[in-house]
């Protein structure tokens, strides 16, 4: 069995389902509808009107002016058949908020690409123009949706960089304006018809002083036509005769200017000329003579490099040649030196005593050189003694005193020389 369903003019009742698998759906406003148990599913959908506040914030319009537009749109599901079936595949299941945001998103997406092609005077000033530009731009999208624009109007308009409200300055400024442009014109209109009274009464008055201003004006007019004729047959022979004089100054002065024009290229030429000359003087006595020294300098140069680099090569290989041959001499000498003193050592060594006897008395006379070397300096030595056999003594016991100064210095004892040893016992 089944129920008997009833729905009220603001809901649409869905029935879906059937017997034998039937994909029939039956779509109910306002009436009833019969629904299978088990088999059967009923849904509804609310069809009230729902209102949206859209807002859209920090906007651009077309003049790169952020705008805060705040809008009031009323929507409703349509309950044609067809438009019914697509709301509900659509929005059956879900409740009134999330259809409000599905539509709010369209509309405000509509609203902010509306708002970047507008100036801020088109959406402030025709509001209900704007308003209208909305509805017809996103009726579309929403009516894809099965949901119909009832209204939408624009709530508020405002920024926060003051443009508005230097429009509304504008505004009263022309609305003071045209204020002021109304009393100056009262107080114009005023002034006029006060004048035209005045110059009613003046009218008479002036009428009579008229007529006799034009007898006399008629009268010296009549001279002034006169004069002025005389005036003029003077001034047209003056001016004549000025007009011939200046045609003839002109005459000259075309001469004058055609000779200078002429004396000027001449004088150009000759400057060209000049230029042409003192341009290849200069190459020929300063460009190409630099040039040449420059060159000259160059090779000079060249060859003092060469010729340093061959002298210090010259030079290393000299000092070189001369460094070998004084190592090979110094070497030599140090062979000969070594060699010398290795057959030294071996001649002390076989000898002992002997030879260092021989070396002592090798030595001896360079002692009494250093020893007499003061002495060098002396003219002569006067010994004063009355007894020459006392100089003599003096002169042997230095001789016996030898010996013992000698073995003190050296550790050479002179006394065992033959030669010595006897020369010293004859003394004692």
């Amino acid at each position: 069995m089944g129920n008997c369903h009833t729905v009220g003019p603001n809901e649409a009742l869905v029935v879906s389902g059937g017997c034998c698998g039937s994909d029939y759906k039956q779509y109910v406003f306002g009436g009833w509808a019969w629904a299978w148990w088990c088999i059967s599913d009923t849904q509804r959908l609310s069809l009230e009107v729902m209102t949206i506040l859209c807002r859209c914030e920090n906007i651009e319009t077309s003049e790169g002016v952020p705008l805060f537009v705040t809008g009031v749109a009323q929507v409703k599901i349509m309950t044609e058949k067809e438009l019914l079936a697509v709301a509900c595949e659509q929005f059956l299941g879900k409740n009134v908020q999330d259809i409000k945001n599905v539509v709010l998103q369209t509309l405000e997406g509509h609203l902010r690409s509306i708002l970047g092609t507008l100036t801020v005077e088109q959406i402030y000033q025709d509001r209900d123009q704007f308003a209208k530009l909305v509805r017809e731009v996103a009726a579309p999208d929403v009516g894809r949706m099965g949901i119909e624009i009832l209204s939408f109007t624009i709530k508020d308009v405002y920024d926060k960089v003051d443009y508005l409200s230097s429009l509304g300055k504008t505004q009263t400024a022309v609305v003071q304006r045209d204020a002021d442009i109304g009393v100056a014109e009262a107080e114009r209109d005023a002034g006029i018809r006060e004048a035209e009274c005045k110059k009613e009464m003046l009218d008479v008055k002036f009428m009579a002083d008229t007529k006799i201003a034009d007898s006399k004006r008629a009268f010296e007019l009549q001279k002034s036509a006169f004069s002025e004729e005389v005036n003029i047959k003077t001034a047209e022979a003056q001016l004549a005769y000025e007009l011939q004089g200046a045609r003839e100054q002109q005459k000259i002065r075309q001469e004058e200017i055609e000779i200078e024009v002429v004396q000027r290229k001449k004088q150009i030429a000759v400057e060209a000329q000049e230029i042409l000359r003192t341009d290849k003087e200069l190459i020929a006595t300063v460009r190409r003579p630099a040039e040449a020294e420059a060159h000259r300098i160059q090779q000079i140069a060249e060859g003092e490099k060469v010729k340093q680099v061959l002298l210090a090569q010259a030079e290393a290989e000299k000092i070189r040649k001369i460094g070998e041959a004084e190592a090979a001499v110094i070497e030599a000498m140090g062979k000969a030196e070594a060699e010398r003193m290795k057959l030294k050592a071996e001649a002390y060594q076989k000898y002992g005593d002997a030879a260092k006897m021989a070396l002592v008395l090798e030595a001896l006379p360079q002692i009494a050189a250093k020893i007499a070397a003061p002495l060098t300096k002396v003219d002569e030595i006067v010994v004063l003694s009355g007894d020459n056999s006392k100089v003599t003594s003096e002169v042997n016991r230095l001789l016996a005193e030898l010996p013992a100064s000698v073995h003190a210095l050296t550790g050479v004892d002179l006394s065992k020389i033959p030669l010595i040893k006897k020369a010293t016992g004859a003394q004692v």
